[in-house]
């Protein structure tokens, strides 16, 4: 565990920083000791240690698991057995997943100690961000988040997700030190009506626009979220600003109480200049014009994120984008030591202290190194990654979670100090497959990135996208839902057919030799097909996975659906439909370039 520090001192932190990666290999194996020494007479490991808690043990009996595994124990708490099932500190809450993957949110065990650790792990990388990017100390944070309701289980555990449990635990009398680095009031962002929340946040921000630093939200997907709203709601918040009153709409208390701090009184020029940034031809760089003394965007631009790159960078105006930290639910992981890194180069420093790290080699086509991976998988130390090797992430936690499969794939980069630098390189699942074809996450985002410079010279930019196979007919085939946005206010929505058939062709030849072959030599798989969907079809798309239990700030776009509510959803959205006219070709040649 991380040590206690103090998380306002930056040289505090920088040092805890630097010990925790010079000493990895020592304090992993100090945290796996404390791990199965605290939890030895838990239900879960006397079942398959007997009492012995030696590493060898450990790794010899118990079996690599996922969410699906271990369920069963999860449910029993929630329905209220006792938390020492799996740990031996009591559970003080649930944090739910995003959920996007299988529909609904998971329930992740979690204890105050491991918040508490949490909370200092986010303290680790602010000085990094102050230290390479100046005069950020000159203005304040002007940070979108967004709560969302809790919910109980049937024993009265609460279920948060991790951004809510965040702001929720912010001491009532340490909200000076909130105010002291942040532009919206703690108030608005907690409140749980989003809309609203979101435009209290926009309009703080305008109204206070000389004073913000810098500007983001948990992800990519979140900030340009704000951004949409911002391009539907700019008029209506011009008209707040000039007449000094928000509008009738705005009726939760936190939100009128947490504007009327700074809206005070009528300000028309400033109304003036806003309406001027934003009736421009072009939103191109609006962020930096609505905030001229702005020095970054601040979201998560890895993995899934990676998509959103070129939007952000469109409406960021040259701002860097920094992507300071990688977590999940499951466990808080790792950090950008160099946070103006590109986006498309950011490696993350795993911090030893967070968990117990365990590997699981993967190899350059996603599949699980040995013919049997089930009974016989390669798994290693932390200390004993490779550079270049692909891995999917295992961890223990202090809050009960055993040799816990996250799913997601890490490519090792270098090394900070003793501590592994990876490049996250996406789920560790097929979204896509019609037969012996797998395409993975990775491999339908850089197919889809290939295809989107075909968008450029007609003023064009990918909003978003998700997929689906069709097997309504024979052959089958991949369909792509693609939401298109303009550069220019007057440019065409949408451009000839044969651009996006062209488009089609691109994301077909970019997929890999397997996919290739079944469409080239036998038919199997049939020509891909590219659906526009009109603007605001996966605001839908996000909304139905909202009513399921996901939330705004940590939502991500699903890059597959299988549900029949999210497929009518996309195809009541479709405005027009284009498929490949092309064969591609089938060459035996590396299915991931640059591996």
């Amino acid at each position: 565990m991380l040590p206690r520090f103090d998380p306002t001192n930056p040289l505090a932190c920088m040092s805890v920083l630097e010990d925790v990666t010079s000493n990895a290999k020592q304090i992993q194996d100090s945290v796996l000791e404390a791990i199965l020494s605290r939890n030895a007479q838990t239900e879960y490991l006397k079942g398959f240690l007997s009492g012995h808690i030696d590493k060898q043990s450990f790794k010899k009996n118990l079996p690599l698991v996922t969410y699906e595994d271990y369920r069963s124990y999860i449910d029993r708490i929630a329905d209220g057995e006792s938390s020492n099932l799996i740990c031996d500190r009591p559970i003080s809450l649930f944090l739910a997943s995003t959920g996007t993957s299988g529909g609904y949110p998971k329930l992740i065990p979690l204890t105050a100690e491991d918040m508490e650790q949490r909370i200092l792990f986010a303290s680790l990388y602010a000085p990094l961000v102050f230290k390479h990017i100046g005069r950020l100390t000159e203005g304040k944070s002007l940070m979108f988040y967004f709560v969302t309701r809790e919910s109980e289980t049937a024993s009265g555990l609460i279920v948060r997700f991790m951004l809510t449990c965040v702001l929720k635990s912010v001491n009532p009398s340490n909200i000076f030190l909130w105010d002291r680095v942040q532009v919206s009031p703690h108030e608005i962002s907690t409140c749980v009506d989003t809309s609203q929340a979101m435009y209290c946040q926009l309009l703080c921000g305008l109204v206070q626009r000389e004073n913000v630093a810098r500007l983001g939200a948990p992800f990519a997907s979140s900030f340009l979220k704000v951004i949409n709203f911002l391009e539907d709601h700019w008029t209506e918040l011009c008209s707040n600003i000039r007449t000094g009153r928000v509008s009738d709409w705005i009726t939760d208390a936190q939100c009128v109480s947490g504007v009327s701090k700074f809206l005070t009184a009528p300000n028309p020029d400033l109304a003036s200049l806003i309406e001027k940034e934003c009736s421009k031809i072009s939103w191109e760089g609006i962020v930096k014009r609505l905030w001229p003394k702005a020095k970054c965007i601040e979201a998560v631009v890895t993995g899934s994120m990676v998509q959103y790159i070129p939007l952000l960078e469109f409406y960021g105006g040259g701002l860097p984008l920094i992507s300071s930290w990688y977590g999940a639910s499951e466990c808080f992981i790792g950090i950008n030591v160099d946070p103006l890194t590109k986006p498309c180069d950011v490696s993350y420093t795993i911090v030893p202290s967070m968990a117990y790290f365990e590997f699981l080699e993967v190899e350059k086509d996603h599949q699980e190194t040995g013919h049997n991976p089930t009974k016989n998988p390669v798994v290693v130390d932390l200390a004993d990654v490779k550079i270049g090797h692909d891995y999917e992430l295992i961890i223990t936690t202090f809050s009960g979670l055993y040799r816990y499969r996250l799913g997601d794939v890490l490519r090792v980069t270098g090394f900070y100090n003793n501590a592994p630098q990876f490049y996250f390189v996406g789920r560790q699942k097929v979204v896509l497959s019609m037969d012996i074809d797998k395409t993975y996450e990775e491999d339908l985002h850089k197919a889809v990135t290939s295809a989107t410079h075909l968008l450029e010279p007609h003023d064009l930019m990918l909003i978003d996208f998700t997929s689906r196979v069709d097997s309504s007919s024979f052959p089958g085939h991949y369909v792509i839902y693609w939401e298109l946005g303009r550069k220019l206010k007057d440019a065409k929505v949408e451009p000839h057919r044969h651009v996006l058939e062209e488009c089609c062709f691109t994301i077909e030849k970019s997929l890999n030799s397997v996919y290739r072959k079944l469409r080239m030599n036998d038919g199997t798989v049939g020509p891909l097909e590219i659906k526009v969907v009109k603007r605001g079809a996966f605001d839908e798309l996000m909304n139905l996975f909202l009513s399921r239990g996901s939330s705004v700030s940590q939502y991500k776009t699903p890059r597959s659906v299988t549900s029949e509510e999210a497929m009518k959803i996309l195809e009541e959205a479709v405005v027009s439909e284009f498929l490949s006219t092309k064969t591609p070709s089938w060459e035996p040649r590396e299915m991931h370039s640059g591996r």
